[in-house]
């Protein structure tokens, strides 16, 4: 029995077994900690945890001195409908990043820029000018909702800002008007497959009656983009916008993001008298209930500093417009960068035909500053406008 006992072969197979045995009871404990860890994490932190909150600050300040003919109310309009809007704004955003892909974005804006334009913000207060939440499903899928401030161009955009991209003035590098357009509060889908990308979105906003009436019209925009990749760093775009305007009869504002559904009230007896006048103003009004726009746009990225594109935008409202722009622009991030675009307005009875003209320098002051003096001229049928612009970023 001793010999047997002694034997180095036994003596390694029981080793084996305690060892195998103390291994498995430090994995159960180590498991056992891990669950607790996990528990305590989901527990305190929530959807937040471990995600950090970027912040980012941006002061734009952009003086001109306008050389023109007339200075009166209607010219100061087309300059404002052109993006040539001097002033100070100053913007703060916040993105946090939910679950792994997912991101929450508020912007906040203070400052005078614009002032003549509803969609953005005018006066020294901050205000909250942008909520928007993106959620990346996969790999091909993504979905958008922007109950504040929302843009069109935000729907499939890798950056979220509501002023990427501007230079002097809006017609330089934002694309069509039907991509910078307030449109309210937003919801869209964007699919991806290959060099083909397709979004579709649904926007609602309330807008002011013109003509001196004191109403409100409910605005339902229909937006739909696909985009291709023809070549490399070549895409071309082609966008659609229809937008219907709902009847102002007892259309009251309920807040933001709220749609009212009356369809629990009492039928009420209309009177012959008064039921003509509501008709008559809903016969002149159909023509104004919806419009729609079409847009192709086409991107070349050059090299990483050089780029060239253009767009064509044909809106087919009460006046049928045809806006262009093309634009090139050379952005070197240690170097003098510069850049040029030329737009218009062709107008069906050319009584509002317009032509822009401009150019400009941009120097690197360090990583956080640049200065951009430029020249614009601008030409419509009230006359010619030529502006000396500085801006600072």
């Amino acid at each position: 029995e001793k010999p047997s006992r002694q034997n180095p072969i036994d003596i390694l197979k029981r080793l084996q077994r305690e060892a195998f045995s103390d291994l498995m009871k430090l994995r159960e404990r180590q498991e056992k900690v891990e669950r607790i860890i996990s528990s305590y994490k989901l527990s305190k932190g929530g959807p937040f945890q471990e995600n950090s909150t970027h912040v980012k600050g941006e002061v734009d300040v952009l003086g001109a001195m306008l050389l023109m003919g007339n200075t009166d109310e209607e010219t100061l309009n087309g300059l404002n409908r052109e993006g040539v809007r001097p002033g100070l704004l100053s913007r703060f955003l916040f993105e946090t990043s939910l679950r792994e892909s997912d991101k929450l974005v508020a912007e906040l804006v203070a400052g005078y820029k614009g002032e003549r334009n509803r969609s953005d913000v005018s006066g020294n207060q901050l205000s909250l000018a942008k909520v928007l939440y993106k959620a990346e499903i996969n790999d091909w899928f993504s979905a958008v909702a922007i109950p504040v401030g929302a843009h069109f161009r935000d729907i499939d955009a890798a950056i979220v800002s509501s002023y990427q991209g501007m230079n002097l003035t809006e017609v330089s590098e934002l694309g069509p008007p039907l991509l910078n357009q307030h449109s309210g509060s937003a919801i869209g889908l964007t699919v991806r497959k290959s060099n083909v990308a397709a979004s579709l979105a649904q926007s609602i906003s309330n807008l002011e009656v013109e003509q001196g009436l004191n109403e409100t019209n409910r605005c339902f925009r229909t937006f739909g983009k696909v985009t291709c990749d023809i070549l490399r760093g070549v895409k071309l775009s082609l966008l659609g916008c229809h937008q219907i305007l709902a009847p102002s009869t007892n259309l009251h504002s309920a807040g933001a993001i709220t749609v009212p559904a009356s369809f629990l009230r009492r039928r009420t007896a209309m009177e012959p008298e008064s039921s003509a006048q509501p008709l008559e103003m809903s016969r002149g009004g159909m023509k104004h209930v919806s419009c729609s726009s079409v847009a192709f746009k086409l991107d070349s990225l050059m090299d990483e500093c050089t780029r060239i594109g253009g767009w064509i935008e044909v809106q087919n409202s009460r006046e049928k417009q045809v806006r262009w722009s093309v634009s090139i622009t050379d952005k070197p991030e240690d170097e003098v960068g510069w850049g040029m675009s030329v737009g218009g307005v062709v107008d069906g009875s050319r009584n509002h035909d317009r032509f822009q003209v401009e150019s400009y320098l941009k120097f690197n002051i360090g990583d956080r500053f640049s200065l951009s003096p430029g020249l614009v001229y601008h030409t419509n049928s009230n006359g010619r406008t030529i502006g000396l612009m500085l801006q600072s970023h």
